[in-house]
């Protein structure tokens, strides 16, 4: 089976991919099929966008954990709302960043958001 992803997905997932490794060490197989996708790009023309990428994914990890194990019941609703709206600001900054990528390596799949 060879499936092909847009650019901006491909580096999406591996940016997620990335960060799951980083917090859980968890997703090896994940981490290296993505790894071996990414290669045939050059890195370093991407490296900065990459890692902005990769940062944004950890803020939303962090923004995101409590809601996502079940104890989102723990927090005052004022705090839920505060993280929702963190999230739609940083998954913005996300598709940014996403798309600056697909610019440096001529992808012309692009993210619109609306």
């Amino acid at each position: 089976m060879n499936i092909t992803f847009p650019v901006i997905e491909l580096f999406d997932r591996y940016a997620i991919a990335c960060v799951k490794w980083q917090r859980t060490k968890s997703n090896d197989d994940e981490l290296a099929y993505y790894q071996q996708q990414v290669e045939n790009f050059d890195m370093e023309i991407i490296n900065e966008p990459l890692q902005s990428l990769i940062s944004i994914h950890n803020i939303i990890w962090d923004l995101e954990w409590q809601l996502k194990t079940g104890v989102e019941d723990q927090l005052p609703l004022a705090e839920i709302g505060r993280r929702a709206i963190a999230i739609r600001d940083f998954n913005n900054k996300r598709v940014a960043f996403k798309n600056e990528i697909a610019n440096l390596l001529n992808d012309s799949v692009l993210e619109i958001k609306q």
